[in-house]
This record gives C-alpha cells, structure tokens and sequence, in this order.
C-alpha cells in the first residue's frame, strides 16, 4: 500500500560497525507529492480523495488502495475476518480467472468469461510451479485434490473458499461476480485489512461509492466477540502515493459526496 519502506544498504566491504549505509531518501517525485498532505490531519472523504487523485503522479494508472485497521485479535477464530465484497464499480483491474472443475462445467465457465478452465491438466499445470492466475473457483468434487496443492496455492492466497465465494457449484455466477468487480479481504496478523478499491482515474463518485461498500461490508462482519472499538483507523493512498487519514465516521453522511 502505498510506498514501502526501504532498508538499508550494506557495504560488506567494511568493518561491521560502518556496513549500515545511510538508508536512501524517497524520490523527487514523492518527497513533492508528500508535503501536500498532513500526517497529523484526518480528512474528510472528499479532501481523501481529492488528494489521493492529486497524488497519483505516476507514469500508469495507479491503484487506490484503502487500509482499515480493526481492533480484533487475528489468532482468536471468530475474530479473523474474512469475507467479499461486490464493488458497485469494481477495482479497474483486469483479474485472471482460472476455472477448476470436471468437464461437465467447462463450457458455461467459459461462456461466464473465465480466462482458464480445466481439471487434471490445471491440477498438473499448477503442481508444476504454474500460478499465473489472481482467483482460482472451483466445484466442490474437485477440492480433494486441490488440496494436495495446498502448498502451493496457500502461500498465495489462491486456495479457494466457501466464504469466499470460490468454492461453488455455480461456476458461471462466481465468475461473472469476480469480473464484475467481487473482491476477497481478509485482515492480516496485525489487525489491518488491505485493499484495492479502485484507480486513479476514477471520477471522485465512484471512488466514494466503492469506500463506502467497501467499509459497509467490512462493519457488517463485526464479530461479536471483538471488544472496545472495532474501526480503529482508515488510510487511503495510491499506489505510488503517501497514506491520507480517511474521517470514517461520517462517511455515510449525505454531504459527504464527492464532487
């Protein structure tokens, strides 16, 4: 999300306690875009998206990126949110669907506009080192083996499932709700829950409209269990740009339409 932090160089060549070069600065072009917004400021959602637009400067269409930090504790399972949400104006990002099902299904999977379909061959195409895919759904017949590959499709993120929709014996509706703009969260070890929600060049409504189902769905999954304040924080950012802190509390406010 965003610009990372860079660590520092080591020069091997000296002693131990002279290796640590000085960590290097961020580029021209953020160190410009960074001094328009003010860390110590919460925005309302139109100033948010206004100055993520402004932000995104970069030579290709960025992201909008939205982080929302909970307060829920990841290692309790009731507290590990996880779920989906249907963008009103999808992501702007093209996903690559692969279909996982017997030959039963293949033909209206493939009318539903998913990019690969298949069964073995994708089974031994993925136990070969292939993931060249962003969603993976799969008929429940077929999960026994895709399983076997879950070391593969685990650390990635690709492993389908039923609370995600992926698992289903609706391929055709799953693949037409991912390419229409269905979106997967689920928060992280730290309590944060990432995001893209858009792009750059979105007009300010959609982006809006899309927070807003986006943070919609992320309180309706509140567990029940989660103690004190569940929305502890919302930064909004490009994905070249500094993180802006979003005013969550009154973005459902009619006033607060983007213009």
């Amino acid at each position: 999300m965003g610009m990372g932090v860079a660590l520092p160089e080591v020069d091997r060549s000296l002693p131990k306690n002279q290796r640590f070069k000085e960590m290097p600065k961020h580029s021209k072009r953020f160190s410009t875009v960074a001094k328009r917004v003010d860390r110590n400021q919460i925005y309302s959602l139109k100033e948010a998206i206004s100055l993520v637009k402004e932000n995104a400067t970069a030579k290709f269409d960025e992201s909008v990126d939205i982080a929302v930090r909970l307060g829920v504790d990841p290692r309790k399972a009731d507290q590990n949110i996880r779920g989906t949400v249907s963008l009103p104006h999808g992501s702007g990002k093209s996903v690559r669907v692969l279909v996982i099902t017997k030959e039963g299904g293949h033909a209206e999977a493939e009318a539903a506009g998913a990019d690969f379909v298949g069964y073995q061959d994708m089974l031994e195409k993925i136990q070969g080192g292939w993931t060249d895919f962003d969603v993976l759904i799969a008929s429940p017949d077929v999960m026994g083996d895709l399983g076997k590959l879950g070391r593969i499709l685990g650390p990635r993120g690709l492993m389908p499932n039923p609370k995600a929709g992926t698992v289903t014996n609706d391929v055709a509706t799953a693949v037409g709700e991912v390419k229409a703009g269905k979106i997967e969260f689920r928060v992280d070890k730290t309590g944060v829950v990432h995001a893209s929600i858009g792009k750059a060049s979105f007009d300010h409504q959609k982006i809006a409209e899309n927070i807003r189902a986006f943070i919609g769905t992320i309180m309706q999954a509140k567990p029940q269990s989660a103690k004190g304040r569940y929305l502890k924080g919302v930064t909004l950012s490009s994905t070249m740009g500094p993180g802006v802190v979003l005013d969550a509390s009154h973005i459902s406010d009619p006033d607060e339409v983007a213009a």
